[in-house]
């Protein structure tokens, strides 16, 4: 299942979802974040260790080697992009396709972690859905799909250094983009209609790509890096 007008590239450079008109978007992206409009949605691979002090400059560059169209909103992740898990799902009229990068090797629990990290990792969401959904839609799926996130995570068994059930990692993003077309939406909870069909998709790629790299690195105990009270890179790539 495809969206009309809406294409996807995965490759070890980036991710990049593609649309022949402007979207609107929703994200926590490090380039162009909170409400936007944009053509194009990146998520740039990095070295693991990337400080992030020119985002900007690193997303416009890729953009140009890879010919993609600006307005653009872009995440950074350490985490092999090539390696990027794709799942669409529908809902009467209504479809989602999400596409996640995943890196487990800093996980956190939300409210509970200290302020210090493991080495960067990071779970980046990009969801695409076929509707008009209202700007409180929009933040309403965000909340889902986190919703989702933290529970495959507890499915999975990902837990924190200290055995804590692990919500996330401390550097995860997510953008929400709507084509604008079709059905228009109020809400954006798990039961409605623009809701489930982006969860149903979210889930799909989530287990597939959270189970595949803990197969990966079952063997391979992550390195702990401290950093100072409030110093870790909030928002930074991860692996």
């Amino acid at each position: 299942m495809t969206i009309d007008g809406v294409a996807t590239r995965v490759g070890p450079e980036a991710v990049v979802v593609t649309a022949e008109r402007a979207l609107s978007v929703l994200s926590s992206a490090v380039v162009g974040g909170g409400f936007a409009r944009a053509r194009a949605v990146l998520n740039v691979h990095v070295p693991k260790n990337f400080a992030c002090a020119d985002a900007e400059g690193t997303v416009a560059a890729a953009a140009r080697r890879l010919g993609v169209p600006a307005p653009w909103v872009a995440l950074l992740t350490g985490a092999r992009t090539e390696r990027a898990e794709i799942a669409t799902a529908a809902a009467d009229d209504v479809r989602a396709l999400v596409v996640v990068t995943v890196g487990l090797s800093n996980p956190s629990a939300a409210g509970l972690s200290a302020r210090a990290a493991w080495l960067p990792a990071t779970i980046n969401t990009i969801t695409v859905v076929d509707a008009d959904p209202e700007a409180a839609a929009l933040v309403n799926l965000v909340a889902t799909l986190t919703e989702v996130k933290t529970d495959v995570l507890r499915a999975a068994g990902v837990r924190c250094d200290d055995g804590r059930a692990a919500t996330g990692t401390s550097s995860d993003a997510v953008v929400v983009a709507a084509t604008r077309r079709g059905t228009r939406c109020r809400y954006g909870g798990p039961v409605t209609d623009v809701g489930w069909a982006a969860a149903s998709a979210a889930r799909q790629a989530l287990e597939t790509a959270v189970g595949r790299w803990l197969a990966e690195h079952a063997s391979s105990p992550p390195e702990r890096r401290e950093y100072p009270q409030g110093g870790h890179p909030q928002g930074g790539p991860g692996q």
